[in-house]
């Protein structure tokens, strides 16, 4: 079976579609293989990195959309039977409403992208949306095969965002690898980035420096509870597309916490995974997560995980025993530090076990892959030509 993935780029700094796109096609079922078309310029230099077939349509002067995108789906959706679209609101969905629809059958991984939070935290933006909405993100989703979720919680949440809605969900697991690194190897990468925390504890977040992430939030409660314990440090690894980390440094610097913060930047292969593999906590009090692939990176290293509720896949970890769950408010964020601090050996190793098995159980993406893109094999051999048969 041949799947067309369609997602507007596949740069690494991009985060969970990207990464999605790349553990689907690398854990394909037997016989099945697959190709990419994105709005990426053909010149990045991390499309020449990828071990699979990507299109790449857009130029260095624009990519969010392409004139030639379209075309092309018209030109080669005969050569598959299923197409995956990644994301909302993106010409990509346009794009297959009009030269997909009613030809093949197209599934859409909503990542996330209908959780009503963007509502309440952008709600002049929704405005927008709704003009999209009413127009094309409706129709892409009403005519597609099944509009993919990754929790209970996302499919419930999704309803909230427009009350004009319409589609056939269907809940998937994703999840992520094992790591590829014995921490033999990935730990003095890790160090080597940050040579200061050689010998010392610390507590990891790993992610976009970004207001969603609550970031802020976690400066300000490792400020109120570090000197509880004096040998404690907390590394704040990841991209800053917003300009926001010097803020937040200023921040610590005012809290006396500087010293034990550090900013290692956007960590890659034995660098990310040695710093998962060393630390002794993964931290994500973040304001909204569909999923949280970083958490269940950690997972895989047998590290718990310090979390906010707002992480759709909290209760399933919470209720499996590898993490903690606080609201994503400043005491919450304490809250779950001072849980953490509270705790015996015993039970961080106990927990540290368990994340173990919750990573094999539940988020093993070289089954789960399997399993997400089976759906085409329940899809009808020619799309429905109308709304009505669609039905």
């Amino acid at each position: 079976m041949r799947i067309l993935h369609i997602v507007s780029n596949m740069s690494p700094e991009a985060g969970g579609p990207q990464e999605a796109v790349r553990m689907l096609i690398q854990h394909a079922p037997q016989g099945y293989s697959s190709e990419v078309v994105t709005l990426d310029d053909p010149t990045s230099p991390f499309l020449a990195a990828l071990p699979f077939h990507v299109h790449a349509l857009g130029s260095r002067h624009k990519n969010w959309s392409s004139p030639k995108l379209v075309p092309w789906l018209r030109s080669n959706r005969e050569r598959f039977d299923g197409i995956m679209l990644h994301g909302l609101w993106e010409s990509t969905g346009l794009a297959v409403l009009r030269a997909i629809a009613g030809h093949k059958p197209y599934v859409v991984f909503s990542h996330g992208m209908l959780d009503p939070y963007f509502k309440r935290a952008f709600p002049a933006k929704h405005l927008k949306k709704w003009v999209y909405w009413l127009f094309a993100e409706y129709w892409i989703l009403r005519r597609a095969f099944r509009v993919l979720f990754t929790t209970d919680v996302e499919r419930d949440l999704a309803q909230r965002s427009f009350w004009l809605h319409r589609w056939r969900p269907m809940v998937v697991a994703l999840g992520t690898e094992p790591a590829p690194y014995p921490p033999s190897v990935s730990v003095p990468a890790f160090l080597e980035r940050c040579p200061q925390l050689q010998g010392c504890r610390f507590l990891l977040f790993l992610g976009r420096i970004d207001r969603k992430k609550g970031c802020d939030l976690l400066i300000q409660a490792f400020a109120a509870v570090c000197a509880s314990d004096p040998g404690l440090h907390l590394v704040m690894a990841g991209p800053d597309p917003g300009n926001w980390r010097h803020e937040l440094q200023l921040a610590a610097e005012r809290a006396g916490i500087a010293a034990r913060v550090h900013w290692p930047g956007m960590l890659k292969d034995e660098a990310k995974w040695g710093a998962f593999a060393a630390c002794e906590a993964f931290v994500l009090p973040s304001h909204q997560e569909n999923f949280g692939i970083a958490v269940v990176e950690a997972l895989t290293c047998g590290r718990p995980v310090l979390v906010s509720t707002p992480i759709n896949i909290a209760p399933d970890l919470s209720a499996d025993g590898c993490a903690l769950v606080e609201p994503d408010t400043l005491e919450g964020t304490i809250r779950l530090l001072e849980r953490w601090l509270a705790l015996s050996p015993e039970a961080r190793a106990a927990m540290g076990q368990q994340a173990l098995k919750t990573f094999a159980n539940r988020y093993d993406m070289r089954h789960n892959a399997q399993t997400i893109l089976r759906v085409f094999e329940q899809a009808p051999r020619n799309a429905p030509k109308s709304l009505a048969e669609a039905r």
